[in-house]
């Protein structure tokens, strides 16, 4: 009886917990065929005008284009940068190597609104005028360390005696690096990327220190939820978590498809 209530208790636990997380994402699509006017907090209605006119409400494509532009930029030059650090961090002995990686922790380590007034404060000390290229400096500070950290992990487990054996067969460093190192870092870069673009797209806190007039997507939800979060801006939300649904889908059927491709192989 005790092992039964044991094996019950388990699943039941991780369905309701399950249940618990998807709340938020099902009240968000819900409302998002909500036949609102002004406000989003009471259902008016069904229907699928919020979808076709997605950019009707004023300001919620333009914040969302700011989104995807500022995470798009942080994430090529955090995850270049990144991968760069990475692999000198976990291939290369120099001065001081011990203290950068120590320092690299810092923005993961520190909340984000000390982050952010940090760099307010240091924006505002340097006469710079805040807006979107100010969202992208703190971006890029702030992925920086989540890019640096799993692309270590990656370049830490790879073999090195497959670059020797390119060496060996007379390739000089640069073929190495793009024939080999790169192709087999690759997984470990586009993970970085994608975290560094979530991690981006969904910053509120540091980007409303360092945004000036200038609107996001999360700032303009946060804006706009004193009178109940558009329609519209759920309608952007569900299409996000759709396509990212869609691509850890298909990443994992691709996955799979690869294994069986080498089962039948060997």
């Amino acid at each position: 009886m005790r092992f039964s209530l044991g094996k019950l208790t388990l699943p039941l636990y991780a369905v309701l917990a399950f249940i618990y997380l998807l709340i938020p994402i099902a009240y968000t699509f819900v409302f998002s065929f909500n036949d609102s006017l002004k406000t989003n907090l009471i259902w008016r209605g069904f229907t699928f005008d919020k979808w076709t006119n997605v950019c009707q409400r004023e300001g919620v494509c333009e914040a969302f284009g700011n989104s995807v532009f500022i995470g798009i930029i942080s994430t090529i030059f955090a995850t270049g940068l990144g991968t760069m650090i990475a692999i000198a961090l976990v291939r290369y002995r120099f001065k001081f190597r011990s203290s950068v990686n120590l320092l690299l922790f810092l923005p993961m380590a520190t909340p984000e609104v000390v982050l952010g007034a940090g760099l307010a404060s240091q924006f505002f000390n340097l006469g710079v005028q805040k807006g979107i290229w100010t969202i992208i400096i703190a971006h890029i500070m702030f992925c920086l360390s989540f890019v640096v950290v799993t692309v270590k992990a990656r370049v830490a487990s790879l073999d090195p005696a497959l670059e020797e054996a390119g060496r060996d067969l007379y390739a000089n460093p640069t073929q190495v690096f793009w024939k080999i190192t790169f192709p087999l870092l690759l997984p470990g870069i586009a993970s970085a990327a994608l975290l560094s673009f979530a991690l981006s797209f969904d910053d509120f806190i540091i980007t409303n220190f360092n945004a000036g007039s200038d609107m996001t997507f999360p700032r303009y939800v946060y804006t706009a939820a004193a009178r109940g979060v558009p329609a519209e801006a759920n309608v952007v939300g569900c299409a996000v978590f759709a396509l990212a649904i869609l691509i850890v889908l298909a990443t994992q059927i691709n996955g799979e498809v690869k294994r069986r491709k080498l089962a039948k192989v060997h």
